[in-house]
């Protein structure tokens, strides 16, 4: 034959037997006399057929792949965790099929319904929004789910999260150490999971010593770069004592650090900074900056470690919970506030002029 590609059609008629045979028995799923095996064995080395992986899945009515749904593949942090992922889901044998939504409820759901399509029965799910009642319904229904770094209230799943509470205790003990008592946080929308721990994290940090009460105005928006520039801009309408700035993401960080270069503010002479995650090249930014670190190799491995482990068979495998460390990482954007070391203690910031 001149064909460049066989099909099953083609291999059963050097075989002869019949489709249907063919495709049962390349699926484990028919056991043959010895004879009519070897036939088919010939004919599937001799014309070099390769079953399509995809269709076989579905005939048995299973995958073996992975669904990776998250937000932003632009977004160096997801960047990152899905090739982590990928790298441990090859040591498993197994496939990834990655979805990126831009953070929008339908995109998540037309995810959703497509790994079902698929016949997919494992999903790694992360977001930067609060799902929708839909998407948690969508989500109730694959077999195997684990919950990345933040929570889908109605969704019982094994959750894998950063230590975002210590992440807030870090960044605060480190800027009240040097003297900051007056401190901006810059994050994603309130409800998220992480928001709240990292806020709560920042307040312990700041009054470490049980007495001082902490200062902290809060600015919330999206994990992007464009809210970044936007809370930036809102930031320096408003700002009154605050010295510092603690930032959710390295997205929020870049969209600020533009406007505070288009408006001639310097960190950190005129305002002390810390950003959360470590995943952008920070270390090369002048000043480079203090951060956060999450885990990001750590926490993709895991989550496919999750999916694979013999923990689903245990009727309690939903309450799985597990909280990967954070450390902070020193840099340069970080000093004490103006006149401190005169004083010991934070004075008033001079005006900024902004316009």
């Amino acid at each position: 034959m001149s064909k460049s590609h066989f099909s099953l059609k083609d291999v059963a008629k050097e075989a002869e037997v019949s489709s249907t045979t063919i495709s049962r028995y390349l699926n484990g799923t028919l056991r043959l006399p010895d004879s009519t095996s070897d036939r088919i064995n010939k004919a599937v080395k001799k014309l070099r057929y390769h079953p399509n992986p995809h269709a076989r899945r579905l005939s048995l009515g299973k995958s073996e792949q992975i669904a990776l749904i998250l937000p932003d593949l632009a977004n160096p942090f997801f960047a990152k965790l899905a090739a982590s992922i990928e790298r441990a889901a090859a040591e498993y044998g197994s496939m990834v099929s990655l979805h990126a939504t831009s953070n929008k409820d339908l995109r998540e759901l037309a995810a959703l319904r497509c790994a079902a399509d698929d016949r997919v029965e494992s999903l790694i799910f992360m977001t930067n929004r609060l799902p929708s009642k839909e998407v948690a319904e969508e989500l109730s229904n694959f077999k195997r789910v684990v919950l990345l770094d933040e929570d889908v209230p109605g969704v019982s799943a094994p959750r894998l999260l950063c230590d975002n509470k210590m992440g807030g205790v870090l960044a605060g003990m480190h800027l009240k150490d040097l003297g900051h008592r007056h401190v901006a946080y810059f994050g994603g929308g309130r409800d998220l999971l992480s928001t709240q721990t990292r806020l709560e994290g920042l307040r312990l940090g700041l009054c470490n010593d049980k007495v001082s009460v902490p200062n902290i105005a809060l600015f919330v928006g999206d994990h992007s770069i464009s809210s970044g520039q936007n809370l930036a801009k809102e930031f320096l309408d408003k700002a009154d004592q605050e010295t510092a700035i603690f930032s959710g993401s390295d997205e929020i960080t870049v969209g600020v650090l533009e406007i505070f270069e288009e408006r001639g503010i310097r960190i950190p002479e005129d305002f002390s900074l810390i950003s959360f995650d470590n995943a952008h090249s920070l270390h090369l930014f002048s000043p480079s900056i203090t951060s956060v670190s999450q885990p990001v190799e750590a926490l993709g491995h895991r989550a496919v470690q999750i999916l694979s482990s013999e923990a689903w068979e245990q009727p309690d495998h939903d309450h799985i919970k597990e909280i990967m460390p954070v450390k902070l990482i020193k840099r340069n954007s970080v000093i004490p506030p103006a006149n401190y070391k005169k004083t010991g203690k934070s004075a008033n910031r001079k005006t900024i002029d902004t316009t």
